[in-house]
């Protein structure tokens, strides 16, 4: 049996909805039109609306755009997504597409946590486990973040960072590491080429939140013998599409 829906709220919602295709201001007759709606009809909807702080009027031209009730909403909203929750089944699908060992990290003030990782069916054992801090200047998943960091954020960030050599392909120079991030930044996502662990290679990717902040990353890791220029195509793809898919579960519209 379909459920049955509330005209009245239907059309309030599709006042609202005008916003996001149309100008930051509408005069009660433009939403009329381009709803195909009486002005008697939209003016009920629209003043209460504004009753609820969803929709303020412009004294100056008498137009009305959306309130900060929304805002308030999208906040609330925005803090209480579930990142595991929205992430877990994007990475289960893409691992199971890779057959390769997939982590999300999140940024904590200013410390990468593991919080999740779901391995393949030939996985390593490497440097990860959730729970576990990572760090920012030789992961994949950190760089990814810096990439989108201000450079006074990264600065305080590195600066303040044990910057340890794990093998010798680490790069422990603050201004080595700052010369990546632009092109990470371009391209997408980051590499750690062993840099961690010898024989490891991961590809990753930032993800954002509804306000347009990196708030955590994904990546997957393998044998680096497995993610030869062949392959490797594939895994960035793969990556960075799940990336996108997280961060639009989380509100982002980038």
């Amino acid at each position: 049996m379909a459920e049955r829906l509330i005209q009245s709220i239907e059309r309030a919602a599709d006042v609202l909805e005008l916003f996001l295709t149309s100008t930051p201001e509408l005069s009660i007759k433009e939403m009329s039109d381009r709803l195909n709606l009486s002005k008697s009809t939209v003016h009920g909807i629209i003043k209460t609306l504004e009753h609820r702080g969803y929709l303020q009027q412009n004294p100056d031209d008498l137009k009305y755009r959306l309130g900060i009730r929304l805002l308030e909403l999208g906040n609330y909203v925005g803090k209480h997504l579930d990142i595991g929750r929205i992430a877990r089944p994007i990475i289960r699908e893409l691992v199971d597409d890779l057959n390769e060992t997939v982590h999300l990290v999140t940024l904590q003030r200013n410390e990468l946590i593991y919080i999740e990782k779901v391995e393949g069916p030939s996985a390593l054992t490497i440097y990860s486990h959730i729970g576990k801090r990572a760090p920012f200047h030789c992961t994949g998943v950190g760089k990814a973040i810096l990439s989108q960091l201000s450079e006074e954020e990264t600065d305080r960030i590195l600066s303040s960072a044990n910057l340890e050599a794990f093998t010798e392909f680490t790069t422990t120079n603050i201004e080595d590491i700052k010369k990546l991030l632009p092109t990470i930044r371009e391209q997408g996502y980051a590499v750690d080429d062993e840099e961690i662990e010898l024989g490891l290679k991961c590809i990753a990717a930032p993800i954002f939140n509804h306000q347009g902040n990196v708030i955590a990353s994904i990546s997957c890791a393998a044998p680096k013998v497995r993610l030869d220029e062949k392959r490797l195509p594939k895994v960035i793809n793969g990556i960075k599409k799940a990336a996108a898919e997280i961060s639009k579960g989380l509100g982002y519209l980038g």
